[in-house]
């Protein structure tokens, strides 16, 4: 059986010329007939802290927007602060460095991603706004921004409400999902409040209604509990929710193709863990095969992520746990990424939906229950070389891209 898998594997595989971006892109030419009628591509990663996944996105994201039409990069990032990002890239309003920070993620504040800002910035020099590749942050948390958005406009349109409606709220600028977790859900209720006061306002408040609509969510997140006995009730599951509606609203333009910049545990067409709906099930049920799920895995070498010892969700300790070099070896055989490797060691893409025609073992392999690597951006002491987490590819993913050695993304400078 597993000699018709890697049969399979190996002659699927497209071989990847390269992984950094501005260079021949003939290798990729494939993936537009992988990607006919795709609308949202979900750009996975297995890793926060992969320097080659990040140029890998960034090669792919100029392949999808210079040959295939693609108009938006939404990323697992602070929804508040994404419009700054959006108008540097469009705008140059700004600089790189400053709106990247403000997104408000250490995962995202290095060289690779900075690389990738600018070359949107790049693209979009001289064209005009109906061509320009736009910028989205989809996450709820690190609100910050739309709290200062929020003050000013109170401040001008009703400065005798601005405290009673913002003071409870300005803790959702550091607060952590699932750091307060509140039954009678107070900070929600006082959310809601701001956002029926905005309602009342007219047309001029829009700006600040979609600000204060990201407080709401903010709010449900911080306030939800960990754990729950329905596991849709936790602040994870509402977490991808929320993102998933985000992507949703930037499609509702029709001629809007999306690529979709988040980890293989958002990215899945199936539940995160076998638990929590992730935000690729929520698209995959919205739009079909116009969702396409590519997940990033890597053979062996390093990653950068925090250390934690076992204990409550990292979430509510964030500065508990260094940041600092994880080294791991070659993975387990009987894993997804040991498979991978031994059908076509070297960098590959491979595109599961034309498994639709392959032999049987192929079929029965491609459903069967497996372990693959999956870390965020937090690991646990001692034991992450040993953390696995279970995956039905022919469930969960569309495509599947295999970087054979991972190394440290590379963090820009803290002021």
């Amino acid at each position: 059986m597993f000699d018709e898998v890697t049969s399979w594997l190996a002659r699927t595989a497209l071989p990847l010329s390269g992984l950094t971006a501005g260079v021949s892109t003939a290798d990729l030419q494939p993936l537009k007939s992988f990607l006919d009628g795709v609308r949202i591509v979900g750009l996975g990663e297995a890793t926060h802290g992969t320097s080659e996944f990040f140029q890998l996105k960034h090669r792919l994201l100029e392949f999808l927007v210079e040959e295939m039409g693609f108009s938006v990069l939404a990323m697992e990032a602070s929804a508040s602060a994404g419009p700054a990002v959006d108008a540097y890239v469009r705008q140059g309003v700004g600089d790189a460095g400053g709106v990247l920070a403000g997104l408000g993620f250490w995962t995202w504040r290095t060289r690779e991603v900075l690389g990738m800002i600018e070359w949107m910035r790049e693209y979009n020099r001289g064209r005009p706004e109906d061509q320009k590749v736009r910028f989205a942050g989809i996450d709820p948390q690190q609100c910050g921004g739309s709290l200062a958005v929020l003050g000013s406009f109170l401040r001008k349109v009703a400065p005798d409400r601005e405290a009673g409606l913002l003071s409870t709220l300005r803790v959702l600028a550091k607060a952590y999902p699932g750091s307060q977790p509140d039954p009678q859900r107070r900070l929600v209720q006082d959310a809601e409040e701001l956002l029926g006061f905005l309602r009342e306002r007219g047309p001029g408040a829009a700006d600040a209604l979609r600000h204060a609509r990201i407080l709401v969510q903010a709010a449900d997140l911080v306030t939800r509990a960990r754990q729950h006995t329905d596991p849709e009730q936790t602040v994870f599951a509402a977490r991808d929710r929320y993102m998933a509606e985000a992507v949703g609203e930037l499609l509702n333009d029709p001629s809007t193709k999306v690529a979709l910049w988040a980890h293989n545990g958002h990215i899945t067409k199936s539940r995160h863990g076998g638990a929590v709906p992730a935000m690729g099930q929520h698209l995959h049920t919205r739009y079909g095969d116009a969702y396409y799920a590519l997940g990033l895995l890597f053979g062996s070498g390093s990653f950068r992520a925090r250390r934690m010892w076992p204990g409550p969700c990292p979430w509510s300790r964030p500065r508990a746990g260094a940041l600092v070099t994880n080294r791991i070896g070659p993975a387990r055989p009987d894993t997804v990424e040991a498979q991978l490797a031994t059908s076509s060691p070297g960098n590959h893409l491979v595109d599961l939906r034309s498994a639709a025609n392959a032999p049987t073992a192929v079929r029965e392999w491609l459903n069967g229950r497996h372990r693959m690597r999956s870390f965020g951006a937090v690991v646990p002491r001692w034991f992450y070389r040993f953390s696995l987490s279970p995956a039905s590819l022919a469930e969960e993913y569309d495509g599947l891209a295999y970087v054979a050695v991972s190394t440290d993304s590379h963090p820009l400078p803290t002021s």
